[in-house]
């Protein structure tokens, strides 16, 4: 397949360097500045080494990848909330060409989830999200695979920074500004975190979820615009006023707290909760864990990396591989 990459920070770039390994070819890359473009296929490792070094991409136009030769988009630039552009328009860009897209931009399908289904179902190209969702976890996959219209809720620890956070508050006994702090030493915190600490990033990954579960349930597009979920539906409370004293306090009694979304067929929250010490949910590090409550299966879980460029970009992947 060739691919048309939007997007050079840490999960295009993967995308675009891990293509071949995949069997497909980038004709397009960009970042907002700049592109390369090539019918016959980028030099990713040139175009990413002018990118560290500060230069552009490459001589063409951003606009210039989106009217390249390609089968696929992957929209992988940041995430926008509200009508969230310019990565609903990159989108229907491509599906007007009739060509498929594949999203690691959260922004479409968690605000305007209802607009992409129909921008899809007058094209002749597919949209798939399963790196919107949980990094390398494979949740949209599993979700579609067993019956969405036979799951009744998905669960878990869906961001890494937070549960970064709270597993070293409640390991060594230290206060939230402290390891905050140590989080954004080693990268794994943002120099501004608010996106992750107060419970957005989880939330909109849960929207999602909470779509494709009300999307089961329509028969009509018309039926969808008037359930469909967005982040303002959402109940929403992050990690910052968790003292350190509210963690020693649940560990005398077996627990611990980790920030965990909910998406169901009634709506979306997320908030910190008390989880048991051992249960499947009191994963630790950056590491994120998903709970389906299925009709006929029960419960099921799915756990391992969230986040990361090379994890995301094997979801990514894994999407494109289902449109060959």
């Amino acid at each position: 397949m060739k691919l048309c990459v939007l997007g050079a920070g840490a999960v295009g770039r993967s995308v675009a360097e891990l293509a071949p390994e995949y069997g497909h070819t980038v004709t397009a890359l960009a970042d907002s500045s700049s592109a390369v473009v090539d019918p016959d296929g980028v030099d990713v490792e040139t175009a990413l080494a002018r990118k560290d070094a500060d230069e552009a991409l490459g001589g063409d136009d951003p606009g210039d990848a989106l009217a390249a030769e390609y089968d696929v988009l992957v929209e992988a630039t940041p995430t926008t909330l509200g009508d969230a552009e310019p990565g609903f328009s990159h989108l229907r860009t491509a599906l007007e060409r009739d060509r498929h897209v594949v999203l690691a931009n959260k922004g479409p399908v968690a605000e305007r989830y209802a607009d992409v289904r129909a921008l899809e179902a007058d094209s002749a190209g597919e949209v798939y999200f399963e790196a919107t969702v949980g990094g390398a976890i494979p949740v949209c996959a599993t979700v579609d695979d067993l019956g969405a219209e036979h799951v009744s809720a998905v669960r878990g620890v869906l961001n890494g920074t937070a549960n970064f956070v709270l597993s070293r508050m409640a390991a060594e006994g230290l206060d939230y500004d402290h390891v905050l702090a140590e989080a954004q030493d080693l990268g794994v915190a943002e120099a501004d975190p608010s996106f992750d600490v107060e419970g957005t990033d989880a939330a909109l990954k849960c929207v999602i979820l909470a779509n494709v579960l009300r999307e089961a349930d329509c028969d009509s597009l018309d039926e969808l615009r008037d359930v469909e979920v967005t982040l303002a539906d959402a109940d929403v409370e992050g990690i910052r006023d968790i003292p350190g004293s509210a963690l020693e306090l649940a560990a005398e009694d077996g627990r611990t707290v980790r920030l965990v979304g909910e998406a169901t067929r009634d709506g979306v929250s997320v908030g910190p909760r008390l989880v048991p010490e051992n249960g499947t949910l009191s994963v630790t590090g950056t590491r994120n864990i998903v709970e389906i409550d299925h009709e006929y299966a029960g419960g099921l879980a799915i756990s391992g990396r969230g986040a990361g460029g090379e994890e995301t970009a094997s979801a990514v992947l894994a999407d494109v591989a289902r449109l060959e």
